[in-house]
């Protein structure tokens, strides 16, 4: 690859024309929020997602999808210079408890599914000699958490993909992950906000709340528009990761 590393804004100015933008999942949740900040700032965006009415209908797990979307995102808006892949599943279960049939599919979206999406999105934005690309990973990836082994074990994966590819396709493309902690979206179901389990881990977060699909979008249009950093997996968690679950002195006041 050739060209100098990507530090323009992600928002434009009077004096250029933008390349567009590309969210990955962008039709609900921290996507759907990425996708409204790109909109108002002026970028031509596409959506991709398998459902909720997207520009493009693509499930990331399957690669021939993915091959189509790249196709069709390209003919239609040309090569991107922003990538946000947002799409992923959760799963619930103990380790013990799990099936393969789980294990293929949390690995299949989570990992492979954005690999796929990265991927095929990194080649040409290669060929212009600059872009950005930002997924969504977890504090997940780092804190391993009862009921959920093969959901923290897609996001380490993903981290490791993310670190590699920033040393693979620089200098032309930037790659980074945002890793938020419990974010209320449509992936936390109909759980209880305000009291269960929910309320106990916006207890246990310094900042006092569960984040919000926009607290994660700002982060990761930040991460976007910072041209020296790359191969690097932010915390956005509103200070949840902080807490020692053997912390002497009791949970957080």
């Amino acid at each position: 690859m050739s060209g100098e590393s990507f530090g323009g804004p992600s928002m434009p100015d009077q004096h250029t024309t933008p390349r567009p933008a590309v969210v990955v999942g962008g039709a609900s949740g921290i996507g759907a929020a990425v996708v409204a900040a790109q909109r108002a700032a002026g970028l031509e965006v596409v959506v991709w997602d398998v459902e909720g009415g997207p520009d493009v209908v693509c499930d990331i797990s399957d690669p021939a999808q993915v091959d189509a979307a790249i196709g069709s995102t390209l003919t239609a808006v040309g090569v991107p210079g922003l990538v946000t892949v947002t799409a992923g599943v959760g799963h619930s279960a103990m380790l013990a408890e799990a099936t393969p049939d789980d294990w293929d599919r949390v690995m299949g979206v989570n990992a492979k599914g954005v690999w796929l999406a990265m991927r095929g999105l990194a080649a040409p934005m290669a060929g212009t000699g600059a872009g950005s690309i930002v997924v969504v990973s977890s504090v997940s990836a780092r804190i391993p958490d009862a009921l959920m082994g093969l959901y923290c074990a897609s996001k380490a994966a993903l981290d490791m993909v993310v670190r590699t590819a920033a040393v693979e396709w620089a200098p032309g493309v930037r790659v980074n992950a945002v890793a938020p902690g419990v974010t209320d979206t449509p992936m936390l179901g109909p759980a209880p906000r305000h009291r269960g389990w929910l309320a106990g881990v916006a207890e246990r977060t310094a900042l006092g709340r569960l984040g919000t699909a926009g607290d994660i979008a700002e982060a990761i249009l930040a991460v976007h528009s910072m041209g020296w950093v790359t191969g690097q997996v932010i915390d956005c968690d509103g200070g949840l990761s902080l807490h020692s679950p053997i912390n002497p002195s009791g949970a957080a006041r």
